[in-house]
């Protein structure tokens, strides 16, 4: 038997505060890439067979380079949110968590900080 009282045994244990901001983010992103996706794809149907020299000239445009670096960042961001709930939910031994959360955070940031300076070369470019 304990004398704590409810609120003492649950104090702590609650929300972190988090939850909102993550959910609205992860839904902006996810809406972000609708728009995004659809303009790509069909951005890259319209590429299909052009030569090399057309494809750099079109991604160096600055409207669409600014449009590449929006769905990448769109897309990896979207991408760490959606991977963190995933393992908040399913990797119950903290240490795992631990280490799994920051796996993804790195590969997120490493990937998004690729295809940036890829995106970047070739619209200015850079060999």
């Amino acid at each position: 038997m304990s004398l704590r009282s409810e609120l003492g045994r649950v104090k702590g244990l609650g929300s972190a505060k988090q939850g909102l901001g993550h959910w609205r983010v992860q839904r902006l992103t996810a809406v972000a890439l609708v728009p995004l996706a659809l303009w790509f794809v069909t951005a890259l149907m319209s590429l299909i067979g052009a030569p090399h020299a057309a494809v750099v000239a079109w991604i160096s445009q600055p409207h669409i380079t600014v449009l590449m670096l929006a769905l990448v960042i769109a897309l990896f961001w979207h991408l760490q949110l959606g991977l963190q709930t995933v393992l908040e939910d399913y990797v119950h031994a903290p240490w795992l968590q631990i280490i799994t959360q920051l796996g993804v955070r790195g590969f997120a940031v490493l990937g998004a900080l690729a295809a940036i300076v890829s995106i970047l070369k070739i619209s200015v470019g850079v060999n």
